[in-house]
């Protein structure tokens, strides 16, 4: 496999492990008009892996893609499942149509610009967004022949997938599974068994996936695809815990749910939205990923790791505003959302909505601060809510030459000074070098005593 190959796995989201360890700027607008102008996606985040979970009554598809960069023999995924899979239960996923969806609900900068506040009189016309990496050595996956050292262990089916081989396994003790793995060129990391044993304990199967070295040509640039899996179970959960095995250090998880009944949360740990809707300076506009990375980390801190962050929860039928184009039905129904007609004449529905509802949830992880698995509900909310973050123009327009422009002049000082205590509690920045940098773009923090005075960039 050539290095080409291996820095665009790196530079992909791909499947790989899932949870592996586990528009154009606009321009002037009218009042009060706002524009979407940034967006803060999962590429901000190192280590990260993204999930979608798709649920209907008791039908899940579980979509898994991550940040994997290595050689693609290495590569290999024990996935946790609930039930025998058939191969009609598992497909690959383009992964755009992923990458569509993370863009579609990622935490978002917008753009307002003030009024004119010596506006012209005008006649009133009445208008009113779990799995264990296991370093493979290239080995087959053999295809039965078990062994006394893999007691307990069958190897339920096999499957050809894509550029990925497939076994599905029961085993009744973690001791042969984990020799089991051993024996057919997967290295399991110290820790394994005891989290292994404990989904045996609960009757799970295991999904065990690979790469198909023969199948990779046959790819189109060489990028593995996301890999899903569709089951039916009582329980709306992820496994989580085999990520944290052989992970090194803390990782990230985002999780985009897609269901008829409203925003999902945790029901085992604290479900907690970002921070919102809240001014800030106009200088961030410039750097907003650093921006929500320190609004992540601070979070993070401030619930010592073991909250799970609402950053997106919506109506996939509409947005306002938009951080990408609406996802299609047929993209949609990709993913596991197969309550929807696959009919893309119509993929924005506007508020009327379409009747499945998408929540992104982002955690940061490790086996001390999680050390169950996620459980999940649909809560019934259909309130909207959005990671959106806003840049407030003054007036830059025609000098300013009534008595409500000099009121206007007076009172930006003061704003100006909230959107910095803002941001600094937003990011823990130091509020003395947050003014410094406004001053340096025009946010003066000294009363205008000039209606000619313009102010930002």
């Amino acid at each position: 496999m050539t290095s080409k190959l291996t820095s665009q796995l790196k530079a992909s989201v791909a499947l790989v492990a899932l949870v592996a360890q586990l528009a154009a700027l606009a321009g002037p607008a009218a009042a009060f008009c706002g524009f979407y102008v940034a967006k803060a996606d999962s590429k901000l985040f190192n280590k990260s892996s993204k999930v979608v979970l798709s649920r209907e009554g008791k039908t899940t598809a579980l979509t898994m893609a991550s940040d994997y960069a290595g050689e693609p023999k290495e590569f290999a995924v024990v996935i946790p499942v609930p039930t025998f899979i058939e191969r009609k239960q598992i497909s690959v996923v383009e992964t755009r149509t992923i990458n569509h969806l993370d863009a579609f609900t990622a935490p978002r900068l917008v753009e307002y610009h003030d009024p004119d506040p010596c506006p012209p009189p005008v006649l009133d016309n009445g208008s009113p967004l779990v799995a264990l990496t296991l370093a493979g050595r290239g080995n087959a996956i053999p295809r039965g022949d078990l062994s006394a050292r893999h007691a307990g262990v069958t190897v339920e089916a096999s499957y050809d997938v894509g550029e990925y081989d497939v076994v599905i396994l029961s085993a009744n003790e973690s001791d042969g599974l984990v020799n089991w793995l051993n024996d057919n060129g997967y290295k399991t990391p110290a820790g394994a068994e005891a989290v292994l044993g404990s989904y045996i304990k609960q009757k799970m199967q295991f999904f065990v996936a690979k790469v198909n070295l023969d199948h990779m040509p046959l790819l189109r640039n060489g990028y593995l695809r996301p890999l899903q899996v569709r089951y039916e179970t009582a329980k709306f959960m992820l496994p989580l815990r085999l990520g944290t095995v052989n992970a090194e250090g803390a990782q990230d998880l985002i999780v985009y749910t897609l269901t008829r009944n409203g925003r999902v949360e945790t029901a085992n740990y604290r479900t907690v939205k970002l921070p919102s809707n809240v001014n800030v300076p106009l200088y961030v506009k410039d750097e907003f990923g650093r921006f929500y990375q320190a609004i992540f980390e601070r979070a993070v801190a401030r619930e010592n790791m073991r909250a799970v962050f609402v950053e997106y929860a919506w109506d996939i039928g509409w947005c306002d505003p938009c951080a990408a184009d609406p996802m299609t039905n047929k993209e949609l129904v990709e993913l596991g959302a197969h309550w929807i007609s696959s009919d893309d004449a119509a993929p924005y529905r506007g508020i009327g909505g379409a009747n499945a509802y998408v929540t992104r949830m982002h955690l940061r992880y490790d086996a001390n601060s999680f050390p169950e698995d996620l459980v999940l509900m649909e809560t019934g909310d259909r309130t909207s809510f959005q990671g959106r973050y806003v840049l407030h123009y003054p007036w830059q327009g025609a000098p300013l030459k009534c008595a409500a422009g000099a009121s206007y002049l007076a009172s930006l000082p003061a704003r100006f000074r909230h959107e910095a205590e803002n941001l600094a509690g937003l990011t823990g920045w130091s509020q003395a070098e947050i003014e410094t940098r406004m001053e340096a773009g025009g946010q003066s923090f000294q009363p205008s005593r000039s209606s000619d005075s313009k102010i930002g960039p």
